[in-house]
């Protein structure tokens, strides 16, 4: 790719950006949110055209009309959220899409066989999607790409919904693709995987190319000497260190309760069964889980956003079971959603009228019918500038910006509401070093002044980090909660998996 540049709007995305890759590397491309990664991709994935630039692929040059035409020239990609049909079977699923009227399902089906045991699948291609483990669908997305010749693999936040053993397995499976002669290309803001498993990393920031680091750099340095530069290099330099987290509080009397909490899935089928938990003043509790064990069900109780089928919520010991969004609101329950753009904020709408979509009917926005504009844009300019948002202006429609200047934005516009209690779903997924630190960051600020967060999270180490009790969610119950300073990542991975509870232990 050279000299690749892509605008949207008055948002430059992509400035004249340049990559190379070789085949049998392992290549990540590396930058803080809003340097340009995942647009760069999108433009080599054939999702979009480059205003300018050119690309070739074994010499020629070509232009990649749409994502059939990547793959047809034998560039697949593999998103972060998964493309299958649950209700179709593995074979159904990577045949999907050939051209032709006709299908030859047996020869697809010995084809898919051989390279589900060459992936480590003991499954049968007639398996539903619906059947299998995030780590095991993520597979299937990679041999779905690979049937079809792919000599380029494109891979945006792999990791993102995977637990600490799955992760092991997909870097193992990189490195076999890498050894059979295909560029594999990594999109990650988990530097440690980074690190472990490419020979190869191009760093972006600005939409523009901030440095390379080759095979040569990249085996033969330091580790920690290697990361550092890197790190330099996406943010700019040294002062992008990280900072320790302030010291952990005891916490204090009960904020919020649940007894013997239950719900249904959007589906209908059950997610949460008789759960009862406490809520500290002062604390953050961290919930890890495998996606679809019924944390996100869990957080949205708590904000009033889903029904309880039996059970009580209370809150200051006042019951405010079913009592919905507005009241909890009201009385000082924030919630920050893991879909940005489809729950969080209204892509096409601005800046200023995203942040004030909660606080709308407060003064000084709105004085009966008539709305504040002015004060409504004071507003997300002071946000915009306390939360060090990357925008052209309050005007700019918040779907232009990056995903991290998104949770920004949203974790603003909650945080300016005072809220007693904060529900955060996966607030720092996808987030570069520095932003997912300043995430986690402010909402330690707010337990230091005697609030609560609930923190749902896939990250282990970032629940380490920053939680004062960890509790594991599996088949829509809270199979135990532990101080932090009794927990480990093999437990939470294992408790997370279906292990048995730990034993407690008992004082001497």
């Amino acid at each position: 790719m050279r000299g690749i540049s892509k605008r949207f709007g008055p948002v430059v995305a992509n400035d004249r950006i340049s990559l190379d890759l070789w085949p049998g590397e392992i290549h990540a491309v590396l930058g803080e949110n809003g340097a340009g990664k995942t647009t760069l991709m999108n433009v080599l994935a054939g999702m979009y055209q480059p205003d300018s630039g050119t690309i070739r692929l074994a010499g020629e040059e070509v232009r990649l009309t749409s994502p059939a035409d990547a793959l047809h020239r034998g560039v697949g990609t593999v998103y972060q959220h998964f493309t299958l049909v649950p209700n179709l079977s593995i074979m159904e699923n990577v045949v999907l899409g050939e051209g032709g009227f006709l299908v030859d399902l047996g020869a697809s089906e010995s084809k898919v066989a051989s390279l589900l045991a060459d992936f480590g699948l003991d499954v049968s291609p007639r398996t539903e999607i619906r059947h299998l483990a995030l780590g095991q669908r993520q597979r299937v997305e990679i041999i779905k790409v690979l049937v079809r010749g792919s000599r380029v693999l494109l891979l945006d936040e792999p990791t993102s919904v995977l637990t600490p053993g799955e992760v092991t397995s997909l870097l193992d499976l990189l490195r076999r693709l890498r050894d059979q002669g295909i560029a594999v290309v990594l999109i990650t803001h988990k530097l440690g995987e980074a690190l472990a498993v490419s020979d190869r990393v191009t760093i972006l920031r600005g939409g523009r190319n901030a440095g390379d680091l080759g095979p040569d750099v990249m085996s033969g340095a330091n580790r920690e000497s290697v990361r550092q530069r890197i790190v330099e290099q996406m943010f700019g330099g040294s002062q992008a260190a990280e900072t320790r987290m302030s010291a952990h509080h005891q916490s204090g009397d009960t904020l919020l309760s649940l007894r013997a909490v239950s719900t249904q899935g959007d589906r209908g089928a059950p997610a949460l069964h008789d759960l009862s938990l406490d809520l500290h003043r002062g604390e953050v509790f961290g919930i890890a889980g495998v996606d679809g064990n019924g944390q996100k069900e869990l957080g949205e109780i708590i904000a009033g956003q889903r029904h309880v089928t039996s059970g009580h919520v209370l809150f200051e010991g006042v019951d405010i079971t079913n009592r919905g969004v507005a009241t909890a609101t009201r009385i000082g329950i924030g919630y920050v959603t893991d879909d940005r753009l489809q729950e969080g904020s209204v892509a096409a709408s601005s800046i200023t009228d995203n942040i004030a979509l909660k606080p709308i009917g407060r003064k000084p926005f709105s004085n009966g019918f008539w709305l504040n504009r002015q004060a409504m844009e004071e507003h997300a300019r002071r946000l915009i500038a306390d939360f060090d948002v990357k925008a052209p202006g309050p005007d700019t429609a918040i779907g232009m910006l990056s995903g991290g200047n998104i949770q920004k934005l949203l974790l603003a516009r909650e945080l300016a509401l005072d809220p007693k209690l904060l529900v955060c779903n996966k607030p720092t997924t996808g987030l570069d070093l520095r932003t997912a630190r300043f995430v986690l960051q402010s909402l330690r600020r707010q337990t230091d002044a005697g609030k609560v967060v609930v923190l749902i999270s896939s990250e282990l180490d970032e629940l380490m980090e920053v939680s004062d009790r960890i509790g594991v969610m599996y088949n829509g119950q809270l199979v135990d909660v532990m101080p932090r300073a009794e927990a480990d990542l093999e437990l939470l991975g294992d408790l997370m998996l279906g292990g048995a509870r730990r034993q407690r232990r008992v004082p001497a």
